[in-house]
């Protein structure tokens, strides 16, 4: 009867503790419970801030936990033996003034972890806080670049454009990538002894339909505007020589880089700078705040 009796009183205390506990807001569907404002709360703190601050914690603990972030402790090491020697010290030497602080060696390592940590998520939270539109990159670029051409300050910048053609071969059920290599190996073959021409076999064998066409024939275009390995291709070709078979993500290509040219790129030089210029206002503005950036895209409640 005594045990019961007192599992009752028990169960009645707990039962009292949660009724008492009150939630006051939610982030991202997590409850802020009254007992944490009262935490950020001094003698005379202020309700909001200390409410801010609950949100805040559960924001940045939020972010560690979405991050995917993992600490190479190895790194921790390398960084603890940095700090040894910047100061002049032996690793044991390091390790003997950890001691006489009263500091553990474990407590010492997995305090730098954690700020390594807090350092990465901060870094991905200021990265996921930045919004720039088209609309806002073309509208500056244009300011800028009408503000260099009043003041004579206009700078013309130039750079190659490659005309190349190419066959491309796709991957299906029946054509496997060492047969696609295989093929487009002849199929080369056949255009260096002239058993065919380049437009012939694109036209006859190239699964890029509209180029295919064409000749193969792409035009005249800047290498970045194509896939990695495309790009890597064309910048080391020689002009009017075929390129051997290379794989990229759209399937197996051969390539020739049939001309070259120099083009204007100066409103492009002028879109890139105001790219910068727009990202580099908000980074100044969310590194002032990071955890402010968080508050961007969640989703917070405030309850009565």
């Amino acid at each position: 009867m005594k045990s019961i009796f007192l599992a009752v009183i028990g169960l009645f205390a707990v039962s009292t503790t949660q009724a008492a506990e009150r939630i006051v807001a939610t982030v991202n569907g997590i409850p802020v419970l009254e007992s944490q404002v009262k935490k950020h709360m001094g003698k005379k703190g202020d309700r909001q801030t200390a409410l801010d601050k609950a949100i805040d914690d559960i924001l940045v603990q939020q972010a560690i936990d979405n991050s995917g972030i993992k600490i190479n402790y190895a790194q921790v090491d390398q960084i603890i033996e940095g700090i040894a020697a910047q100061n002049g010290l032996t690793y044991g030497q390091l390790l003997d003034a950890l001691d006489y602080q009263g500091i553990s060696y474990n407590a010492y390592r997995q305090q730098i972890a954690n700020q390594l940590l807090m350092g990465e998520v901060r870094n991905q939270a200021i990265g996921q806080s930045i919004d720039v539109t088209r609309e806002q990159v073309e509208a500056l670029s244009q300011q800028l670049l009408q503000q260099a051409k009043e003041k004579g300050t206009e700078k013309k910048v130039s750079a190659k454009q490659y005309e190349v053609r190419h066959i491309l071969l796709k991957l299906n059920p029946l054509l496997s990538d060492t047969q696609a290599k295989a093929q487009l190996t002849q199929i080369r073959a056949d255009i260096l002894s002239g058993k065919t021409t380049f437009a012939d076999a694109a036209l006859k064998y190239s699964k890029d339909y509209l180029s295919g066409a064409n000749g193969g024939n792409l035009g005249f275009a800047f290498p970045e505007s194509y896939v990695g390995p495309f790009q890597k291709t064309i910048l080391s070709s020689k002009k009017g020589i075929i390129s051997a078979p290379f794989k990229t993500e759209f399937g197996w290509h051969i390539l020739e880089v049939t001309d070259t040219r120099e083009s204007d790129r100066t409103v492009d030089a002028y879109r890139q700078k105001a790219y910068e210029q727009l990202v580099n206002e908000q980074v100044k503005d969310v590194e002032r705040d990071w955890v402010k950036a968080l508050r961007k895209h969640a989703d917070i409640r405030y309850l009565k």
